[in-house]
């Protein structure tokens, strides 16, 4: 299958392109490869990806409408697994204009540039679990409304969810939504919270834990939500939300607590309340994911916190040093 893959130099991107090259699909990345983080890790990423002869890195921006049809036209894809996106639910607080014009705007190029080029038999873009705000329904499930985002990263990527509903009913594309939960493991961005807990127990930096580290997060290792990715990929559902977690909160000091044990030392934290951008507990319901894809995440927070350090030290501490 031909497939295009959207932030395929990012975290997940790159983690789920390499899955398609492996299992020998035709894979084209696509990434702009912009400075919200350091753009050498996204490089780093790509070098890793060119190993594979049938993947191959265009360097666009999905917000350039007139190039992605021109790209969708001549490349006939069969499937894209849309994951380009403005990330950071508190750096959108600072730049809504700017999730706005990626996350949707940017969704909607793509959305048209499928159906002009006509060959598109499945198109499965990446949400959130923050689109469910601070809902009272525990634990998250799809039938929620989802209409009290937080802050602009969820309200621009629920948007883009309505979008994609549209495109399904006028157009007859086949779309599915799949909101990712509290995602971490190996390449991680530098910006997310197992990163973060890394660097400040292996270097002693300063970093900020909210709310004591009360909040219960939906940890998920990234291979799971690959593979979800994967069988959504391979099934054309019509349209179709569907969370991919594991199901089993953690404490997010409970989680802070792993990573120093396996780093032998504390972190270096200093205590802030919860943002207002934040929620207190986040857990997925994944039933619909299982009776729908036949997802069944295989990874313990215990066992994907153990990988994660491994890489980090690997792949940070050891190549720095």
């Amino acid at each position: 299958m031909k497939i295009l893959v959207t932030g395929a130099a990012g975290f997940i991107g790159s983690n789920l392109a390499e899955k398609l090259a492996k299992r020998g699909d035709n894979v084209v990345g696509l990434d702009n490869f912009n400075d919200y983080y350091d753009p050498a890790k996204k490089r780093s990423n790509a070098a890793r990806l060119a190993a594979y002869p049938n993947f191959r890195m265009v360097e666009q921006d999905i917000r350039q409408r007139e190039t992605m049809i021109e790209l969708f036209a001549s490349e006939k894809f069969e499937a894209v697994a849309h994951l380009a996106a403005m990330a950071g639910v508190r750096n959108a607080v600072q730049y809504p204009d700017l999730y706005v014009e990626v996350n949707l705007n940017g969704t909607q190029n793509l959305l048209d540039a499928a159906r002009a080029a006509g060959t598109l038999k499945n198109f499965v873009m990446a949400s959130t679990s923050s689109v469910y705000g601070n809902t009272t329904q525990i634990p998250f499930v799809e039938t929620d409304p989802c209409d009290r985002p937080l802050q602009p990263y969820a309200a621009a990527k629920r948007a883009a969810e309505i979008l994609g509903h549209a495109y399904h009913h006028l157009y007859g594309l086949n779309f599915t939504a799949v909101r990712f939960f509290t995602v971490y493991g190996p390449n991680g961005r530098p910006d997310m919270m197992a990163y973060l807990v890394a660097e400040s127990v292996a270097k002693g930096i300063q970093i900020p834990l909210y709310d004591n580290g009360e909040m219960y997060r939906d940890w998920t290792y990234v291979d799971d939500i690959t593979d979800g990715v994967v069988l959504a990929l391979d099934k054309p559902l019509g349209y179709e939300i569907i969370n991919l977690g594991r199901g089993k909160p953690t404490l997010l000091k409970d989680f802070v607590n792993l990573i120093e044990t396996l780093g032998g030392r504390p972190a270096n934290v200093f205590h802030r309340p919860r943002l207002a951008a934040d929620f207190v507990k986040n857990e997925a319901d994944i039933s619909k994911a299982r009776r729908l894809l036949g997802y069944n995440p295989q990874i313990s927070v215990e066992e994907g916190v153990r990988r994660f350090w491994a890489w980090y030290e690997t792949a940070v501490l050891h190549r720095s040093a």
